[in-house]
């Protein structure tokens, strides 16, 4: 007979994939074992064995749990308003999501090339996924053979905040999150000759 889940099996999980996102976010998916991690996340390998078959494992969970989250919050933008109040809603739904999750979204732009070619499609397939929907806001708002590349431009302000971006400094996630947005409607709105 299987043995029952804990009645904290999630919040366990949740915690071992927590601890490895910070740790990967420092030393890297290579640069840290599976002792590395237990040692971190105060547990043992044969726990965090119980919760993921391999380390890959909790890579791949690191990046598509930030995704799905990712994904998520897209579909809540897309479902209704004007254009320019999704893409108000997804920007400020993506930097609230960034600001929380900063390791999770450096090992995601960092790590991709460590999993698996399954786990890989998975976790790209889930990052066009995103693209798609902030591709099909912006087209829009302005011409939509340009969408491609305003979703490009987009990713390009928010993608790399969490190299520089201090939540307890003097600009608040929602300011910044505003500021994303009025350069992105300013820069898409047409222009007078």
């Amino acid at each position: 007979m299987a043995r029952p889940q804990s009645p904290d099996y999630d919040r366990r999980r949740a915690g071992i994939v927590d601890a490895a996102a910070s740790l990967y976010a420092r030393r890297g998916f290579q640069g840290a074992s599976v002792a590395d991690l237990a040692k971190a996340g105060g547990t043992s390998k044969s726990l965090i064995y119980h919760y993921f078959p391999s380390k890959d494992d909790i890579l791949h969970a690191v990046m598509a749990e930030h995704l799905d989250a990712l994904v998520e919050a897209a579909e809540v933008a897309a479902e209704g308003g004007t254009p320019d109040a999704k893409l108000r809603t997804l920007t400020m739904s993506f930097m609230r999501l960034y600001v929380g999750a900063q390791d999770r979204h450096k090992v995601l732009l960092n790590e991709l090339d460590n999993l698996s070619p399954a786990a890989r499609d998975d976790v790209v397939a889930k990052q066009r996924r995103v693209i798609a929907m902030t591709e099909s806001i912006l087209g829009e708002i302005a011409a939509p053979h340009d969408a491609r590349v305003n979703a490009m431009l987009f990713f390009g302000m928010i993608n790399w905040t969490h190299t520089w971006f201090d939540p307890a400094g003097p600009v608040m996630p929602e300011a910044l999150g505003m500021r994303v947005v009025d350069l992105m409607l300013r820069g898409l709105a047409p222009q007078a000759s």
